[in-house]
């Protein structure tokens, strides 16, 4: 049984077990998929979350493989920074947000936006999670389309302005991603998949 890399103590690594037990009789299913979809289930508290995720172009070997590689995770807030776990892997952790706030001021967009346009150079190859932004999702989509290669892309931003939108445009592209439908979502989720990718 899958035990959670963030559970460092007695207690914590017993309520993970347990979880995972109660999440697998809902959810069920032993795929990588069944397993992302479980831990995302948890996330959220959930059930009905696992019929919203959404795979694209095989992010599941995708991602683990950057993740053996050791790629930089960009991530568009700080929260999703602290969420993903340090420990498995040898990936720095980096968010934009400690970027691009000279475009910021002169352009107006948002800073999740901003910061990743000032990173542009840097995300080729790389894993970037989007857990909050529509914006910023719309932002990293333009930049696809130009040309930039993610190893995988995790959006799972969440609202009613752009939100949906942005993931369905996410799913249109030709790179791996792993995405929800509608208007829900957010950080916990996007935290949820990286992590689980990390444990396998």
């Amino acid at each position: 049984m899958n035990t959670d890399l963030g559970a460092h103590t007695r207690e914590a690594q017993e309520i993970s077990k347990k979880s995972r037990m109660i999440v697998r009789s809902i959810v069920g299913g032993d795929t990588p998929e069944d397993r992302i979809r479980q831990r995302c289930v948890i996330a959220t508290g959930d059930p009905a979350f696992a019929d919203l995720m959404r795979f694209s172009n095989n992010p599941i070997e995708a991602g683990i493989k950057a993740i053996r590689e050791g790629v930089t995770i960009f991530t568009d807030i700080k929260m999703a920074q602290v969420g993903i776990t340090k420990r498995g892997h040898n990936c720095r952790v980096r968010c934009v947000l400690d970027s691009g706030d000279e475009i910021a001021r002169r352009t107006g967009m948002t800073r999740t936006s901003a910061g990743f346009m000032a990173l542009e150079h840097e995300l080729d190859g790389a894993i970037i999670v989007i857990g909050n932004a529509p914006s910023a999702a719309m932002t990293v989509c333009g930049m696809i389309e130009q040309g930039l290669r993610p190893a995988l892309l995790v959006a799972t931003p969440v609202g009613f302005v752009n939100a949906a939108e942005s993931k369905e445009r996410v799913r249109g592209l030709d790179v791996p991603s792993i995405t929800c439908i509608g208007t829900r979502g957010g950080t916990p989720v996007a935290v949820a998949v990286v992590n689980e990718l990390v444990e396998f």
